[in-house]
């Protein structure tokens, strides 16, 4: 029962979809490997996983979420919703209900990527609070598109927000070339005092994992000893990551071979179904 929480689908219907990235700058891999999401569940069905997030493209569409959402209601048994709005509008609480009303699952904040490098400056921001207090109260998860630059605005929003849940897209982007101990992903490792922190295992992970001093049999045990398997969820980052679906799961396999049957379950999908309990409704597959 493999979940992927970290997939893209993008339309090649430009008219009835039409491009809108955040930043103005529509991203290489959306413009020169897109899936639709036909495509998508495709390739799911050949890697052999069962249910896979959909998380808006902010850098093919922005903060226009209908693709996301119907494809979510083409397969409503094989695809869950993850979608982005403009947290700092005044009218940010009634675009998050009117989402979560059509059926998507998550909110995500875009704050870094390849079209926008560095750290945006807004994720603390008090327009946002609303949306934040909305998400806690309602047991809505946020996923975090950022850099480890982000962490001490991420720590102030955790200290209004205690009872948040925050998904961290790569594992907030660390580096990790040092090695063990991984002293320059310290703040990364402090984020484990805060119970509603979980991460998001990618290619981008495993890659720097493997960067200088580190190799992923020194990063993925630390990390799982600071942070525990149940708060550790595998995403393939497929079709933005090079290659296939099948053998992206492959590459992360490998890269934790090392861990127990146990964690590895919780990695490839039992963490996802904690953090989006909709995963739950959809069932086992026929």
């Amino acid at each position: 029962m493999y979940v992927d929480t970290h997939t893209h689908a993008i339309s090649s219907d430009h008219e009835r979809y039409p491009l809108a990235p955040v930043g103005g700058k529509q991203s290489d891999w959306s413009a020169h490997r897109p899936a639709d999401f036909e495509s998508l569940l495709a390739s799911l069905d050949e890697a052999g996983i069962r249910h896979a997030m959909v998380v808006q493209a902010s850098t093919a569409y922005g903060n226009d979420n209908r693709y996301v959402l119907d494809a979510v209601k083409a397969y409503p048994d094989r695809f869950c919703g993850v979608f982005s709005i403009d947290v700092l509008a005044p009218d940010a609480v009634e675009r998050f209900k009117y989402w979560l009303g059509e059926g998507l699952s998550g909110l995500r904040l875009f704050l870094t990527g390849t079209t926008m490098p560095g750290q945006a400056q807004w994720l603390d921001d008090e327009r946002s609070y609303p949306v934040w207090e909305y998400a806690q109260s309602n047991n809505i998860s946020i996923c975090l598109q950022m850099t480890a630059a982000g962490i001490p605005a991420l720590r102030r929003m955790l200290g209004l927000f205690p009872r948040s849940r925050v998904l961290l897209d790569h594992l907030a982007r660390p580096d990790l070339a040092d090695g063990p101990p991984y002293a320059s992903a310290k703040t990364l490792f402090d984020l484990a005092d805060h119970p509603g922190v979980y991460l998001k295992l990618t290619n981008r992970t495993i890659a720097e994992a493997s960067r200088g001093a580190s190799t992923p049999q020194a990063f993925m045990p630390a990390v799982l000893a600071a942070f525990g398997a149940r708060r550790i969820a595998w995403g393939s980052n497929y079709p933005s990551a090079e290659g296939s679906l099948k053998s992206l799961l492959a590459e992360a396999q490998a890269g934790l071979a090392m861990l127990s049957d146990e964690d590895r379950a919780w990695i490839f999908g039992d963490t996802a179904r904690s953090i989006y309990p909709e995963l739950n409704r959809m069932g086992a597959p026929a």
